[in-house]
């Protein structure tokens, strides 16, 4: 059992490292990065008082299978982000293996998040190229959740996670940790700099939205009302009804386009560590 189990573990590490995986992971990249500039256009455009568009994932999605081809673009970009689910599952349950301390429960777990986020990103994908909806949105799920017991706890507890992930975004720009996903060329001369810039404010921007959907789901188990909870668009005209609101979610708006540039410099200069 302990050979058949060790043999599974060395596929997985041959497959993760193998070119095709590379060819993958940059295919979900790009995809990954035209919907992040197409939130951004979308949050632009609410920023200037459009707002017949939803800033948001699906937003970005129906916005993108409304242009020519678009259906096909879609389905790419679901294909890509399913290619993005493999990759992260392999990189917690084979990779995540070979690292040591914390980081062995902390790197598999943070993998796992990722494979959801591009997995609901998908099947998102997959629901506007067929032209069927979703039955519930996050103010459903919010809604069941709090009639469970303790379920106000578990919506401030998510939402407090949700704030969390956005912390650690903004601290991988600020800290430039995010150059470690890229391969020296990627990192030198006039156009790493370019990069470092894209990620740098990306990062950030990405960081601060999430956090806002963060604190909605804080505020929605304070007030014990799930129409307070939701997801980017939600929090995108929560920033717009603040002082200077519409100048700030212009600001974020761009941090997210650069944030999607970042994904199109990470499919060029993919490094070793992905």
């Amino acid at each position: 059992m302990a050979d058949v189990s060790d043999q599974a573990e060395q596929l997985g590490r041959q497959v993760d490292n193998s070119e095709w995986m590379d060819r993958a992971v940059r295919v979900g990249m790009v995809a990954y990065g035209v919907v992040h500039l197409t939130i951004a256009w979308l949050g632009i455009q609410l920023a200037l008082g459009d707002h017949s568009g939803a800033a948001s994932r699906n937003g970005a999605l129906k916005q993108l299978a409304q242009q020519p081809f678009g259906r096909v673009v879609v389905w790419v970009v679901a294909v890509g982000m399913f290619l993005l689910v493999i990759w992260k599952l392999l990189e917690a349950f084979v990779d995540g293996t070979l690292e040591d301390g914390a980081s062995k429960v902390v790197k598999p777990g943070v993998d796992v998040f990722k494979a959801i986020v591009y997995g609901t990103l998908g099947l998102s994908a997959v629901h506007v190229a067929t032209g069927s909806q979703s039955k519930s949105n996050t103010d459903d799920y919010t809604a069941k959740l709090m009639d469970q017991p303790f379920g106000r706890w578990l919506v401030g507890l998510i939402g407090l996670a949700i704030i969390g992930y956005g912390f650690y975004l903004a601290y991988r720009g600020w800290s430039e940790k995010f150059l470690e996903h890229l391969d020296a060329e990627g990192r030198s001369g006039e156009t790493g700099t370019a990069y470092r810039m894209f990620g740098k404010v990306g990062y950030i921007a990405k960081g601060i939205a999430i956090g806002v959907i963060g604190l909605l789901f804080v505020y929605a188990a304070i007030d014990h009302s799930a129409k307070k909870s939701g997801g980017l668009d939600q929090a995108l005209h929560r920033v717009l009804q603040q002082p200077f609101g519409p100048v700030l979610l212009f600001a974020i708006a761009v941090g997210i386009g650069c944030y999607g540039l970042f994904c199109f410099a990470r499919a060029r200069h993919l490094s070793a560590q992905r």
